[in-house]
């Protein structure tokens, strides 16, 4: 298996095809890259940006590139010695526009007799038959707008498939729905009555069942012609967690790909660990993220700024935002868990949804992969008992036929009950909508601790924690992917890096929340307290992102406002809120001076966690764009154009040999330099990113600096910079570095090895890359 050094992010879409990836590999060979890693490909959604609604899984989507374009990227990077890197989508399909799927029209029109029934995760016996799609809208007479056209049954611009044998003439459009394999329903039954395994909680999204011999064999027919032309050289595994057999699937996949690199979007709760027997490298970074963050983080600050938020405990949101979705959003997914109880147990459904519920609100990972994970379903047994003990005769009932015991329907090949199987894949989609979609945007002491992957009750690590995980990681994951940004991450990481300064000014930043309320009084102060770092931490922001982000922060967050039933009153006031951020000249002034304030130690923290995640243990992505500032919001946002041609400029000024030292300025090039040399670090000397060794600080500002050493190259870089200002800079603090004779990639200087001034080392950067030359 070859492992990357590095890999590029690229979002491919109908405005970023692949032909213009291939354009790009120059580009992204001289900035170090190793490996070009890919959003999907396949076939989607006409007009997917994201390409993770895949409509037909045998071929490249013609609107980003087709296969001919993928070859001509695979050519273009293989004859520049580099590499690709897929992500590809096992878990679901696209259904949104049924004709687009041929699977599933295949299901709409011929039901369970469909070849295709299979491949899909539907549960026939609840719909009474048929497969219900929540189409319609609020109207009582919604069935009376279905037209029947080109053999077609149509409902506004959605068309189904007609069942042969179930239209003559004369018929009626509804005589003729209620003799259709699928029933259309309003569309908020779904929560209640939906009969089909989704995506999280998105309709569209339509679960397949990939453990399934032949389903996984056509899914992968295209993925395999990949590997046997050479074209594709590892995968990304999108949302593992929702499949019946991780580690089955995984395994099959190693034989397709014949061992390839292969990583999966795998969210890790704090110190739960991977899967021993899955044959992966390693996750796609969100621990990374996680861990490097907080390094940048004054704890100092976590009893003031969570007195100011009133935030309660963490564990106690989340328990109440997962069982909110257990009970609403994802309700159906529950009631499907209690038909599966065996009627021997007595057990009637209402006690059992009441009590699976509870326990997928207790559990405290995103899922277990029986046998391995079983201890989690204890403690979610015991956490459950003790907030529900009138729930405890179910709960005992139930764990051990969630555990795996003796039940109906038993699957093959993995010794487990369907009810065993199916809670693990629910508990997955409850822990991210309940987590990740609600809660991030109720938690808001400090939001730069909000991330996916992350637990926003864990403050901040000091160094020496975070010198341990490092060390952990080498040992354990040394080919995981690390990341700072990416199309999930809710900031991005310059966003996240300016946040963060609030800590080092925990009193500044409360009266400032406090005057903009007095300005502006939202009646929902988490919400605008989150809003007011966002506006901070990405100044300056345009106006429709500003007004984009804060509609959806709010429909996320759902105090106030929702997505299914959005509050017209309070929306009116929560957009008159971030027009005030422009308009109001004492709004405006706050806002702009605030940001001001932490700019510059936000791009001291930007640059360092950029290069502590470039060169720590793990392969580095670089999100596109990201080598310059990004100050991102979340999704669509981050998916915004990249302007490639400013970065060729960027680039053409700098050249290999450092002669003017670009300054810490709004241009970003400053981060273009760190994120280039460390990748072509990487690329060039692998032989000195083999190891991982704490380096030793002593004096009066110790707890300022970060540093390590991987084997020969060694990464310093400053953290908290306002409070390393306060107390009057470095004052004699010195860093022991290693023998021999070492080149600061950043700025040209040379060092040797022994005790050495952190001033000079920092007298142009507030970090330093420093190379190992010849033999120490």
């Amino acid at each position: 298996m070859r492992t990357p050094r590095s890999t590029y992010r690229l979002q491919i879409h109908a405005g970023f095809t692949l032909y213009d990836a291939a354009d790009l590999v120059p580009y992204l060979s001289d900035l170090g890259t190793d490996w070009i890693y890919l959003s999907p490909l396949l076939t989607a959604e006409e007009g997917s940006a994201h390409g993770y609604d895949v409509t037909d899984p045998s071929a490249i989507d013609p609107a980003r590139g087709g296969p001919d374009g993928f070859r001509a990227l695979a050519e273009a990077a293989h004859a520049a010695g580099m590499r690709v890197l897929v992500d590809i989508v096992p878990n679901h399909m696209g259904v949104a526009t049924p004709r687009a799927n041929r699977w599933w029209w295949s299901v709409l029109s011929e039901g369970p007799a469909s070849r295709y029934a299979e491949a899909f995760d539907i549960d026939w016996a609840a719909g009474g038959g048929k497969l219900r799609l929540p189409m319609l809208g609020e109207g009582g007479d919604e069935l009376d707008r279905l037209r029947i056209e080109e053999g077609e049954l149509r409902y506004y611009d959605h068309a189904f498939p007609i069942a042969d044998g179930t239209y003559r003439s004369g018929d009626s459009p509804q005589a003729v729905h209620e003799r259709q394999h699928y029933e259309l329903i309003n569309w908020r039954r779904a929560d209640d009555e939906l009969n089909y395994r989704r995506f999280f909680g998105i309709t569209t999204l339509a679960g397949v069942r990939v453990e399934v011999p032949w389903v996984f064999e056509e899914s992968h027919a295209e993925i395999r012609r990949w590997f046997r032309e050479g074209l594709a050289d590892g995968l990304r595994i999108d949302h593992p967690d929702g499949l019946a057999d991780p580690a089955g699937y995984l395994q099959r996949l190693a034989e397709l790909t014949g061992g390839a690199y292969v990583l999966v979007e795998k969210i890790l709760e704090h110190e739960e660990a991977l899967p021993e027997s899955w044959p992966v490298a390693g996750t796609t970074g969100y621990d990374a993220l996680a861990d490097v963050d907080r390094l940048f983080i004054d704890p100092a600050a976590a009893p003031a700024l969570s007195a100011a938020s009133g935030a309660g405990p963490y564990r106690d949101l989340i328990h109440d935002t997962k069982r909110a979705v257990a009970d609403g959003l994802l309700h159906s997914e529950v009631q499907r868990l209690a038909r599966l109880v065996p009627a021997e147990t007595g057990m009637d459904t209402v006690t059992a949804a009441d009590a699976f519920a509870e326990l997928l609100a207790c559990f405290p990972v995103y899922r277990s992969y029986l046998p391995d994970g079983a201890v989690y379903l204890e403690e979610a047994g015991r956490a459950a008992k003790v907030r529900r003990p009138d729930l405890e005769a179910a709960i005992d009932t139930l764990l051990p036929l969630l555990a795996g015991g003796e039940a109906a329907g038993t699957q093959p090949g993995t010794g487990l009950n369907e009810l065993a199987l199916r809670f693990q894949q629910t508990s997955g989609m409850v822990m991210a909508k309940g987590v990740e979609d609600t809660a991030f945007y109720r938690y808001t002491r400090l939001t730069s601790l909000n991330e996916v992957g992350a637990d926003p009750s864990i403050f901040a690590l000091e160094p020496y924690d975070l010198h341990l995980r490092m060390l952990r990681r080498q040992q354990e994951l040394p080919a995981s992917m690390t990341v700072l940004s990416t199309h999930d991450t809710k900031r991005s990481e310059d966003t996240r890096a300016r946040i963060s300064v609030l800590s080092e000014l925990p009193q500044e930043w409360t009266d400032t929340v406090t005057e903009l309320d007095r300005l502006l009084p939202l009646g929902d102060r988490d919400l605008a307290d989150l809003l007011w770092q966002a506006f901070v931490g990405a100044w300056p922001l345009e106006r429709d992102r500003a007004h984009a982000y804060a509609e959806k922060a709010a429909r996320e967050a759902g105090h106030s406002t929702s997505w299914t039933s959005p509050d017209e009153a309070f929306e009116k006031q929560l957009h008159a809120l971030v027009d005030a951020a422009y308009d109001h000249p004492d709004v405006r002034a706050i806002v702009v001076s605030f940001a001001e304030r932490i700019t510059q130690a936000g791009r001291s923290n930007a640059l360092g966690a950029k290069l502590v995640q470039l060169t720590m243990p793990g392969v580095p992505d670089v999100y596109q764009g990201t080598e310059l500032w990004d100050h991102s919001l979340v999704d669509p946002d981050n998916r915004r154009p990249v302007d490639f041609d400013l970065r060729a400029r960027i680039a053409a000024s700098q050249p290999r040999e450092i002669s003017v030292v670009p300054p810490i300025d709004e241009s970003g090039a400053a981060k273009f330099l760190v994120t280039r040399e460390a990748l072509r670090l990487r690329r060039g000397r692998p032989e000195l990113f083999t190891g991982y060794t704490a380096l030793s600080v002593e004096g009066p500002a110790s707890k300022h600096l970060f540093g390590f050493d991987r084997g020969g190259v060694l990464t310093l870089v400053t953290r908290l910079p306002l409070g390393l200002a306060a107390a009057g800079g470095w004052n004699g603090t010195t860093v022991q570095l290693p023998a021999g004779t070492y080149r600061n990639r950043l700025t040209g200087a040379a060092h040797s090895g022994g005790e050495t001034d952190v001033e000079t080392l920092f007298s142009t950067y507030p970090v330093a890359l420093l190379a190992l030359e010849g033999e120490p």
